[in-house]
């Protein structure tokens, strides 16, 4: 027995440990050689082991608790490991633990079918997203492997449950789970097939970051986690499978980046250019008074006058850095046009004459050149 648990751990295509004393730690190790981190569950169940008394009274965040540097298995799948000794501690001393794998850790993402016959929830929910007609006869979709099939077919491809390249595993309960590697550092999300959230398809579950799976070979109460055939790695999750999952939710949002704080050199620049707007734009309000005033008599106001002085201190608004030519022109030919309409040939002569004049003479206001 001892020289095949022994291969076991070096050829990953033979049968894992069954659920002896030796057996346990022998899968744990197994399951960590291959870089699945691995965390106590109860005997005989396939829930994780309890916490200590200290961390089942006080509230705290697992990356926070004291146990897990003190080589504790507190905390769930926050404790997985892929320590050799460690292992041997936890198993060695109770060898009656189950098995269980990170999933997030390990790069994995399980496609968990459940085969609990029951009656279909309402058809919006059987594959969310997909709309199912009414004439759509679904006598017969009783569980999770019928509407994974019913999903693989849309998508012309052959069902998980089906999938002989990769790791399956049967549960006691007569369910699958469909074992695949992540091909990039994807934070792929778990979900529950009942759930009315993110959700693959009714009775199928997705176990990836913040979940565990039973590892092959943990027996409980119900049975033991039996993988078939002959594969013992999982393959890459199929590109159509995880389109789908990214169609379902099980993506986090992408996370925006807090704004930095404006530094405060960056902050003062950006009120003085404030004030010096607002005091550009009196300015300019000002010297287009004369102009606009224009507007209220039709002859005999001296308009070319009026708009010729405002175009020179324009000018040399320009010229001292204030402004810039295009803001003057925009200005100089909106207050001259409502002033005198039809003479936009006349009013364009007139502004370019005095702005090149007032260039000549730089004018600086309140602040001097800049």
């Amino acid at each position: 027995m001892a020289a095949e648990l022994q291969a076991s751990q070096s050829d990953s295509r033979l049968s894992l440990p069954g659920a002896t004393a030796v057996g346990s730690l022998a899968s744990a190790s197994w399951c960590a050689r291959r870089g699945w981190p691995v965390h106590p569950l109860v005997a005989g169940r396939k829930t994780p082991a309890a916490n200590c008394s200290q961390c089942r009274t006080t509230s705290h965040q697992p990356a926070e608790c004291p146990c897990l540097p003190a080589g504790r298995w507190c905390h769930s799948f926050h404790a997985a490991t892929l320590d050799q000794r460690r292992i041997s501690k936890w198993w060695g001393s109770h060898p009656e633990f189950g098995v269980g794998i990170a999933c997030g850790p390990a790069g994995l993402v399980v496609i968990d079918i459940d085969a609990h016959s029951s009656q279909p929830p309402t058809r919006d929910r059987i594959l969310p997203g997909i709309p199912i007609g009414d004439h759509v006869d679904l006598t017969g979709l009783t569980n999770g492997f019928h509407t994974l099939a019913v999903l693989a077919a849309l998508r012309g491809q052959r069902s998980p449950a089906d999938d002989n390249n990769t790791l399956r595993v049967r549960t006691p309960s007569g369910g699958l789970h469909v074992w695949y590697r992540t091909a990039d550092n994807r934070r792929w999300r778990c979900s529950s097939g009942s759930s009315q959230g993110a959700a693959l398809a009714w009775q199928v579950d997705v176990r990836a970051h913040g979940g565990y799976i039973v590892a092959p070979g943990t027996t409980t109460r119900d049975g033991t986690y039996t993988p078939l055939g002959s594969v013992r790695m999982p393959a890459a999750l199929p590109s159509w499978l995880a389109q789908e999952l990214e169609r379902t939710g099980h993506l986090p949002p992408p996370s925006i980046p807090t704004p930095r704080p404006v530094p405060l050199r960056a902050q003062q620049a950006v009120l003085a250019a404030g004030r010096d707007r607002v005091r550009t734009d009196r300015i300019l309000t000002s010297i287009l008074a004369p102009v606009e005033v224009c507007g209220q008599v039709s002859t005999g106001a001296g308009f070319s006058d009026a708009l010729n002085r405002a175009a020179y201190t324009l000018g040399g608004l320009i010229e001292a850095g204030r402004l810039t030519e295009e803001e003057a022109e925009r200005a100089l030919s909106e207050a001259a046009i409502v002033a005198r309409p039809g003479q936009e040939r006349r009013v364009a002569q007139l502004i370019r004459s005095g702005l090149s004049a007032g260039r000549q003479h730089p004018l600086h206001t309140g602040g001097g050149s800049r």
